[in-house]
């Protein structure tokens, strides 16, 4: 009785959900990019936290294996974009991985008196083949790249593969340091698009936050044409739906029809906050088995848990007058999509005593959108970077008056 009441949610970051609903029009648009004769256009799939981008970013992985692509790749850390060849030595260890069992034949020259003497040799594409290759070649950090990748993509024919799909997560992170010299975001890009129009089937799939599109685009202009932007949205309300009832249909404890709308209201349509509150729900039930009263989603406790586990660290980290910044944000009836500043100049004048002026609160929002909390996008209007935090600031005013000063 243990294992069948074993609570099939799974909250967490990138875990796979017992079912994923509603993402298949972005499954779809994936194997279009795949089936490429020439790859034109890579994949950028952004989204807000808690949408699910690393999971889908996992079942595009089986549909490039289907289709005969080799796939590498991993997180991307801010060190690997410290400099250029931090970044460079970060693609060649992932290329290592599926290239060190291919070996190619090495031609090597010797003297023997006066007369040369040629030789080859089977090496193997190791990490310190690869590295060694990228050392010795002349030139640039992306002379040095390009020869690695053109070195394996001569070999990848002897595999059967079609292709090698490089998928790096968290790529929000990478920039370039221009007082530094270094850039490796547009090494990154210079890189791909030169392999690229030689037809070499390596195609980029990069996943991060809204912020990441703009900051290829403000690298390279030409990242608009090199790139098909796949955004993720909340679910909707069937999706949702979906999402909830399908891992328990099965099962001993099946949600209510009122249950599941509570559920997906609280949720916002969000994955992560569907399998928070889904898995908070199903403990809670697992508990009632046996007794008489009938089970129900207990609201209160569970959005004081969510609240403590996802909002508080963040709204903890800023000043009192970005409280009142974002309280302003979270009364307009467009907080949930997008802003522009003078919608929020009016709204502080209805609300504060001391409003904000337009100076001031661009000033607040770059500095905001430092932190994570905000974000601008392509059209120059802004959103909030956490899901549903214009609910939690909401909550928040309901026990703390003093955010109006």
């Amino acid at each position: 009785m243990a294992k069948a009441l074993e609570n099939p949610f799974r909250p967490g970051a990138g875990h796979m959900p017992p079912y994923l609903a509603g993402r298949t029009r972005e499954q779809e648009e994936f194997r279009k990019l795949l089936a490429q004769d020439v790859v034109l256009q890579n994949v950028v799939l952004t989204g807000l936290r808690g949408v699910g981008k690393t999971v889908l970013l996992d079942t595009f992985k089986p549909e490039a294996t289907r289709r005969g692509w080799v796939w590498v790749g991993t997180d991307l850390s801010e060190s690997a974009s410290v400099d250029e060849e931090s970044l460079a030595r970060r693609i060649i260890t992932d290329l290592a991985v599926i290239t060190a069992g291919i070996t190619v034949e090495h031609v090597e020259v010797r003297s023997i008196g006066f007369r040369p003497e040629r030789s080859r040799l089977p090496v193997r594409l190791d990490f310190n083949t690869l590295w060694s290759v990228y050392s010795n070649t002349p030139g640039l950090v992306s002379d040095k790249l390009k020869a690695v990748l053109d070195l394996v993509w001569a070999a990848v024919p002897s595999t059967g593969k079609q292709g090698i799909v490089f998928a790096y997560d968290e790529a929000q992170n990478m920039a370039d340091h221009a007082e530094r010299e270094q850039y490796p975001l547009s090494l990154l890009l210079d890189v791909f698009q030169s392999v690229q129009k030689k037809n070499i089937r390596f195609m980029l799939v990069l996943t991060g936050l809204p912020t990441l599109f703009p900051k290829l685009v403000a690298a390279r202009t030409y990242s608009e044409r090199m790139f098909r932007v796949i955004s993720l949205e909340r679910l909707a309300k069937k999706d949702s739906r979906d999402a909830v009832t399908k891992p328990v249909a099965d099962g001993p404890l099946v949600f209510t029809p009122r249950s599941v709308d509570v559920i997906v209201e609280m949720s916002g349509g969000y994955p992560y906050f569907i399998q928070f509150i889904c898995r908070e729900v199903y403990d809670a039930w697992i508990q009632q088995v046996g007794k008489s009263k009938e089970a129900s989603v207990p609201v209160d406790e569970i959005q004081q848990k969510l609240d403590s586990d996802f909002f508080a660290g963040r709204w903890a980290r800023v000043t009192d007058r970005q409280r009142e910044l974002l309280t302003v944000i979270a009364k307009l009836d467009s907080a949930e999509s997008e802003f522009a500043v003078l919608e929020i100049v009016e709204k502080s004048k209805e609300l504060l005593a001391k409003p904000f002026g337009a100076s001031h609160v661009n000033q607040m929002l770059n500095t905001l959108s430092e932190s994570g909390l905000i974000y601008k996008n392509r059209h120059g209007r802004y959103s909030l970077a956490v899901p549903l935090l214009n609910r939690f600031i909401l909550r928040q005013l309901e026990t703390d008056k003093t955010l109006w000063g």
